[in-house]
């Protein structure tokens, strides 16, 4: 199991590379750069000493440089106006739109951007696999009918609405803060135990309003491969046997049915993170999502750049521990890849 962890670890070095390249040639494909757009402007309104600087800056941050050369420098590979200053020297770049390092306009907002995405997928397998069991084991009863329906309204109810709707009811009946992920006492305060209990309160409709169809997606997924393993012979001749349908559910179908369920962390979190843009504007919630849509409409090539990567590497991390369940839950898909070695 060590020596399988150590080599999907190894294997995420070449795979963030990829991915990195990949995500500064997607943030520069739109013509000019936030520079280029900001000169052009100043040059219409004659502007020349404004014009000056910002060419002045074009040149330190090397976006007049080819294009292999500032992707680069921006991870650190390459030399730039300031040496080698780049991700992997820990300068996550500079923002033109706040006129500040990336840093420090997502540094405060990165910590609860995870702590969100970690509590939602927390919510969606808490709340997704006893009501996929439920659902697969009871098939067609009242309760099955009944959270049938419930996933379908979880899927066809917009977020934002959802959210408009829980946000009113908390305020009305439970008196919280509209909006936000804390009280606005505690906001630029250090870390205390009041505060934290303020982040988990505000956390439960943000929760709720962006794990919701992820829940739904999930228990009609678990139930479907529920159900299809319940009706394999398997089952049919283990049941024959005497075997206790409590013992029979939890060693062998849930097992099998289990593979795609787990796998599917990796690919919830970009989901997450994406499907809660609109809900975080909405919420106000100080998270990555609203900054990122910022930067993207400026053409803030740094900024959105770090905030792409920082989601993939989030994704990396989440496919890992997939991985790594998988490999619990089913050794198969373990000793399958040592076999396959030698």
């Amino acid at each position: 199991m060590l020596l399988y962890t150590l080599r999907r670890l190894a294997g995420m070095v070449p795979t963030l590379l990829v991915i990195s390249l990949i995500v500064f040639f997607v943030i520069e494909l739109p013509p000019g750069d936030y520079l280029s757009n900001q000169i052009a402007q100043l040059r219409a309104q004659g502007e020349a000493s404004s014009v000056a600087r910002l060419e002045f800056l074009r040149t330190e941050f090397a976006l007049d440089e080819p294009f292999w050369k500032r992707y680069l420098i921006w991870i650190g590979l390459w030399q730039g106006p300031h040496g080698f200053s780049g991700l992997l020297q820990g300068n996550w770049g500079w923002s033109f739109e706040f006129n500040k390092p990336v840093e420090q306009v997502v540094g405060p907002t990165l910590l609860l951007t995870v702590i969100l995405n970690f509590a939602t997928v927390l919510f969606v397998y808490v709340v997704s696999f006893p009501i996929g069991i439920y659902s697969a084991t009871r098939q067609y009863s009242w309760g099955d009918y009944g959270f049938t329906l419930l996933g379908y309204l979880g899927l066809a109810t917009p977020n934002f609405l959802l959210a408009l709707i829980l946000m009113y009811l908390a305020n009305a009946w439970f008196g919280l803060t509209v909006g936000g992920l804390m009280a606005p006492e505690y906001v630029d305060k250090p870390w205390t135990l009041d505060k934290v209990r303020s982040v988990m309160a505000h956390l439960v409709i943000p929760v709720i309003v962006i794990g919701t169809s992820g829940t739904a997606g999930m228990i009609r997924r678990l139930r479907a491969n529920l159900l299809d393993e319940l009706h394999k012979q398997y089952v049919t001749t283990a049941r024959a046997k005497g075997l206790g349908e409590t013992r029979l559910l939890v060693k062998y179908p849930l097992r099998m049915a289990l593979n795609p369920f787990i796998a599917d962390i990796g690919n919830i979190i970009p989901s997450l993170v994406s499907g809660s843009v609109i809900v975080s504007v909405v919420l106000n919630l100080p998270t990555v999502g609203p900054i990122l849509l910022t930067a993207l409409q400026s053409q803030d090539q740094f900024l959105a750049g770090f905030i792409i990567l920082f989601v993939a590497i989030l994704t990396l991390v989440g496919m890992l521990i997939s991985d790594l369940l998988l490999a619990v839950v089913d050794p198969r898909i373990r000793l399958g890849a040592e076999a396959g070695r030698t």
